[in-house]
């Protein structure tokens, strides 16, 4: 707002993903608007979920005052328009849509993800931008993307505020990860066929050594994708066989081969569900019409995608728990979209942190400077070098490029640039057996740097900077009118409290796992907690039926931990609902205030004298 009153016009804002590029754009539009200095705004973004998101959630205040471009058509009453650059760009024919509104008539253009297109000077967008050029303009990305031709600061100028991943993560908006890094003994190794080795499909293979370039490209191991389905398989049976998962293939080809791998890892599921995983790719309709719902957090199904392109930017996946890398990623650009379809924090669904499964060391990124560092115009290229940069996604070595639809295996296919002739030999492989050879876990420290130490010793240092000693800790604890808020700081932290579980025990409190894989406190089990509570008849002074409720609270806490105690959503489900409806349970208390004070009463008995 400062720089636009300095009479700035080109300004740019570089902000993680997750941290509120659209949220912060009302925010800039509805104090420009309401106060009159902007009166008709266009805010441009390239996939069309985004506009409809951007409609639906965070621009609804607009009102009637907003529509979106659609049709190809141009309404000129309304002052809020959202639109598709898709929709005022196109053929040759049709590339003057948005020329039908005069050069003047947008006083401010705000441009979603700018790092896609605008930054080149060919670039259609950028077409549009300059044709608006007597408006403010205001480019948005995570990533933006800077070398010698291809510049978002040259266009827009420095950046006039960024606010990376790190400090995202640091102060809380942002949820932290976990690193579970896995090499393939192939991909480690390479691969050779024996002389005369044929595929499955009687095409004798080229002899050479194949390695992880060549894997899902131009030749398919097909035992290495029921090894990558079956490692993702062991890792959501033992935390969360629902949690939404994206899964990253190298093209459009390997996506429907994983996809197809996981359905058979899960058959049972699958079973019950044809809808539990899918493929979300930009050739498969089936598949976009799912989109919305897999991003839908109150949305069960679809649980794992499968995808290629599609899904890497502009998808906000609240609850997405789990991401599988099992692409190469040569572009730091990609790489930090991707990882932010994982950094959404969704406490209503308890989505605190989540976890990075990478088979192709894609997560090697993280240690590169450039990561989360400033964005600044680096590549130069020399009198005999390529324009384009070498941290670029290219066009994958068998042309598939984006969304493009696969290349057929009987005959020629599309180039990425149209119809091209015969593809690369694609050689299919089904008896050749991978296996894991490497396995680690790494965690991300306070600095945002991933750490190898064991999750114990990683916890315990985390706990120990909060609260020095044991009886600080407990002091906090018993302190604090809410318990769980302490434990969701800690996740925020780092502090992967279902992780801790499966290694220390799976039926021991958060409470319990902190004060002994922190302070070395013996730890008791919630039914050995709640079964001292009910030894000591605590809670002699409330009627029968109140002490009955706080019983079923205790079974509550036995089973499911604290949270589930002080969340008043407990009282709408079994056992609670035996004892009558929400309000009427309440009332048993004398009302909600005390109600609530029973509950504290019960926490101060679940951990009097503890550790």
């Amino acid at each position: 707002m400062e720089a636009i009153a300095r009479g700035e016009n080109r300004l740019l804002l570089v902000m993680a993903t997750g941290t509120g590029k659209t949220y912060t754009a009302f925010q800039i539009i509805w104090r420009l608007w309401k106060s009159g200095a902007k009166k008709r705004i266009l805010f441009l973004v390239d996939r069309n979920i985004l506009a409809d998101q951007t409609k639906t959630n965070d621009f609804k205040p607009f009102g009637t005052a907003m529509t979106k471009i659609t049709n190809r058509t141009v309404d000129k009453s309304f002052e809020i328009y959202l639109c598709l650059y898709q929709a005022v760009t196109g053929t040759e024919e049709e590339r003057n849509i948005y020329k039908q509104f005069s050069r003047e008539f947008f006083d401010l253009v705000i441009v979603d993800e700018c790092h896609r297109g605008s930054a080149a000077d060919d670039a259609a967008w950028r077409q549009v931008l300059e044709y608006f050029t007597t408006a403010t303009q205001i480019g948005l990305t995570a990533t933006p993307k800077e070398t010698k031709d291809v510049s978002n600061i040259e266009y827009f100028g420095e950046p006039i505020y960024t606010y990376s991943l790190r400090q995202g993560i640091a102060d809380g908006f942002l949820a932290p990860y976990k690193v579970v890094r896995l090499g393939l003994d192939k991909d480690l190794d390479g691969w050779r066929p024996e002389d005369g080795q044929t595929d499955k499909f009687g095409q004798v293979i080229e002899d050479r050594e194949y390695n992880d370039r060549d894997f899902d490209r131009n030749l398919i191991l097909e035992k290495r994708t029921a090894v990558v389905a079956a490692k993702i398989t062991e890792f959501l049976r033992a935390t969360d066989r629902f949690a939404k998962t994206i899964v990253f293939c190298e093209n459009i080809d390997h996506a429907e081969r994983m996809r197809q791998a996981l359905v058979n890892a899960n058959a049972d599921l699958s079973a019950a569900n044809p809808r539990y995983v899918m493929r979300i790719t930009g050739d498969n309709d089936e598949g976009k019409r799912q989109l919305d719902n897999f991003i839908d957090p109150e949305s069960a199904y679809p649980v794992i995608a499968c995808t290629s392109q599609l899904m890497s930017t502009g998808v906000d996946a609240q609850t997405c728990r789990l991401i599988v890398l099992d692409k190469r990623i040569g572009s730091m650009t990609e790489f930090k979209q991707i990882i932010g379809r994982g950094t959404r924090i969704n406490e209503d669904y308890d989505k605190l942190f989540f976890t990075i499964m990478d088979f192709k060391r894609a997560t090697a990124l993280f240690a590169d400077p450039a990561f989360d560092g400033d964005p600044v115009q680096i590549y130069e290229p020399g009198d005999e070098e390529s324009v384009v940069p070498p941290d670029e996604p290219p066009v994958t070595d068998d042309g598939l490029r984006d969304d493009g639809p696969p290349y057929r295996l009987d005959g020629p296919g599309p180039g990425p640039d149209g119809p091209a002739g015969p593809p690369p030999t694609r050689y299919y492989v089904d008896n050749v057996e991978v296996r894991v050879a490497t396995e680690r876990v790494q965690y991300l420290d306070e600095h945002g740097k991933l750490i190898t130490e064991s999750l114990k010793d990683y916890s315990r240092k985390t706990v120990r900077k909060a609260y020095a000693s044991l009886d600080q800790f407990l002091t906090v604890w018993h302190d604090a009118d809410k318990k769980q808020a302490i434990l969701t700081e800690l996740a925020v932290q780092g502090v992967f409290f279902d992780e801790l579980a499966e290694q220390v025990g799976r039926d021991y409190d958060a409470f319990d796992l902190v004060c002994h894989v922190a302070f070395d406190a013996p730890p008791l089990t919630r039914q050995e907690r709640a079964d001292r509570v009910k030894k000591r008849d605590v809670f002699a002074k409330y009627g029968d039926k109140a002490r009955a409720v706080l019983d079923a609270l205790l079974q509550k806490y036995a089973d499911s931990g604290l949270k589930s105690v002080e969340s008043l959503e407990i009282l709408k489900v079994d056992p609670l609902t035996a004892h009558g409806t929400p309000m009427e349970i309440v009332k048993l208390f004398g009302g909600r205030d005390g109600y609530l004070a029973a509950v504290r009463d019960l926490e101060t008995a679940l951990y009097q004298h503890a550790a």
